[in-house]
């Protein structure tokens, strides 16, 4: 029985790397394919000589037909996933989502994939108030990142529709772990936290704190990935969350990262950020019914994983 080959789009990205070395520890062929755009070239430097690696804007035609030339089946991850980002540069948030997805989607198809999972975001539901959001919520979109993420998610339903294509779209919510970059205007929360806080300084939250998340650590991601890409079931554009069902206020954060660093830093408060939302939290229900998925890594020890330290 031959080997699969998977292809990750945005392999040189945070949770692009962690899934690379996933598939390859499973004994799976891999192909990679990034820009750089938000990636970097050093998450690649332990696993670039054992993939096919394909550099490039994935948006052109050319490159989406070399990256799936050969592959059974696609994680998607390629994108610049920063809704402040989005706001200050929309054009270039749409480029990286929708017309990237396009050309994955039409090369995937001519090229006889067999499927795509594609990463997709609790963004595309808004504020989800005090409930936990279903798949089932209408899209309330507040920014161009979580716009684009609704039309990758209408693309790929539509050439599952038209064109018999097996896709379906995972909606993260908040991810997060190990080599997770904390520099830069748009880095996401808890890496920025841990790099200030061991570094004794003093973590920043942008509003009063009160507004809740649903992290999820990036190894659980990557199993939900690979039970999306491996179901049996054949997919047809469907979009399942990827979350743990739970919210954690801002403010609780910094409380568990005290006990887990070892530290007492009380955080400063900024005015909140233009796009944020206030409540993040999932109905993890049909990730469990449809992929067999359920988070097993707790919020204590997978913040201790991404310090780097032991709890």
């Amino acid at each position: 029985m031959s080997v699969e080959t998977f292809l990750v789009t945005g392999c040189a990205g945070f949770i692009g790397g962690h899934m690379v070395r996933r598939l390859l520890k499973e004994g799976f062929a891999v192909a990679g394919v990034d820009d750089f755009s938000s990636g970097r070239r050093a998450n690649m430097a332990d696993f670039q000589d054992r993939i096919r690696f394909v550099e490039g804007d994935l948006s052109s035609p050319r490159v989406a037909a070399e990256a799936v030339a050969g592959v059974d089946r696609i994680i998607h991850l390629a994108s610049i996933p920063s809704v402040p980002r989005s706001l200050e540069k929309p054009m270039e948030s749409a480029q990286s989502s929708v017309m990237a997805t396009v050309a994955l989607l039409e090369a995937s198809w001519r090229a006889g994939v067999r499927r795509v999972v594609q990463a997709s975001s609790s963004a595309v539901y808004g504020d989800a108030g005090d409930g936990a959001a279903a798949e089932t919520w209408p899209y309330k979109p507040g920014s161009p990142y979580a716009a684009a993420k609704i039309a990758q998610e209408n693309y790929a339903r539509v050439f599952a529709l038209q064109r018999g294509l097996d896709t379906v779209s995972l909606r993260y919510f908040n991810v997060f772990g190990s080599g997770q970059d904390p520099d830069g205007d748009y880095a996401a929360v808890i890496p920025k936290f841990i790099a200030a806080m061991l570094a004794g300084d003093r973590p920043v939250i942008f509003g009063d704190g009160s507004q809740t998340r649903d992290f999820i650590q990036v190894d659980d991601v990557v199993e939900a990935n690979l039970a999306a890409a491996l179901a049996k079931l054949p997919f047809g554009g469907e979009a399942i969350n990827i979350g743990r069902g739970g919210g954690l206020s801002v403010n609780s954060l910094v409380r568990e990262l005290n006990r887990v660093l070892g530290t007492d830093l009380k955080p400063i408060y900024a005015p909140a950020r233009p796009g944020d939302i206030l409540h993040s939290r999932s109905d993890p229900g049909q990730a469990e019914k449809l992929l067999g998925f359920r988070p097993r890594v707790d919020l204590a020890e997978g913040l201790a994983r991404a310090a780097g330290v032991r709890i």
